[in-house]
């Protein structure tokens, strides 16, 4: 049974026919067909107010490129008419980072207003007086918000109740712990000479989770010093565990 108020993503976009492209299929896409969450792309084209649609213009103080008119893109939001308990996001290299953290805000949440820019960016008028989110997915620059809007949307539909076949399987990943995950095995026992590490056959679930947590812990002093300096739960004093693959 559909929730009665299920979790929607507002997209102000150029390229509408973007959507629902790759959150129209696997886990994102049956959930969407069943109700369990909603999208409405919308054009923000159509609150350009002349003939050929303009949405955007040269910069002011020179330089290249166009930036996207404040009071197109203002009424475009206007529009949209989302209630005040909404979060309005915009896709920005310069945002601040989307963490997991934030991801179940947002997916706890009515879901967001999302826009996506194109050109050199956005008047800034309408990012303050529309009280827009700068988030980024990455240090990287895209040709524009789209392609960072669905990463986005993903993230949060994946966490949504009936999404994922066992909720579970959402609390044992990278970064749901501040940690990257450990390393997955499955059949067959023996690949190319190397087989599955002696402990996940075991049967004795405490040395197989003790073994889970040192692998997370090694990987995430070894590719991601930033949070294993703030990883959570970290025993005081202990040195930074050494990636078995660092020889």
């Amino acid at each position: 049974m559909a929730n009665p108020s299920p979790w929607r993503a507002t997209v102000l976009t150029l390229f509408p026919e973007m959507f629902p492209g790759p959150l129209g299929v696997s886990l994102a896409g049956r959930a969407l067909a069943s109700g369990l969450w909603e999208l409405e792309a919308r054009d923000i084209r159509a609150s350009a107010t002349d003939r050929h649609r303009s949405v955007d213009d040269t910069p002011a103080g020179g330089g290249p490129g166009m930036v996207l008119r404040a009071d197109i893109l203002a009424a475009a939001i206007d529009a949209a008419e989302i209630g005040p308990d909404r979060p309005r996001l915009l896709m920005s290299p310069r945002g601040r980072p989307l963490t997991q953290a934030r991801v179940v805000e947002l997916a706890e949440g009515p879901g967001p207003l999302i826009v996506c820019g194109r050109f050199e960016g956005v008047d800034q008028r309408v990012i303050d007086g529309r009280g827009l989110e700068e988030v980024s997915i990455g240090d990287y620059v895209l040709s524009g918000g789209e392609i960072a809007a669905l990463a986005l949307i993903d993230a949060c539909v994946r966490l949504l109740p009936g999404v994922m076949g066992k909720e579970a399987s959402g609390t044992e990943e990278s970064f749901s712990d501040g940690l990257l995950e450990y390393p997955q095995y499955t059949r067959p026992q023996l690949f190319e000479g190397v087989p599955i590490p002696e402990i996940l056959t075991s049967g004795d679930h405490a040395k197989v989770a003790a073994w889970r947590r040192a692998e997370s812990e090694a990987l995430t002093a070894a590719r991601r010093p930033d949070l294993w300096a703030k990883a959570p739960n970290r025993p005081s004093g202990r040195k930074t565990p050494k990636n078995k693959t660092d020889g």
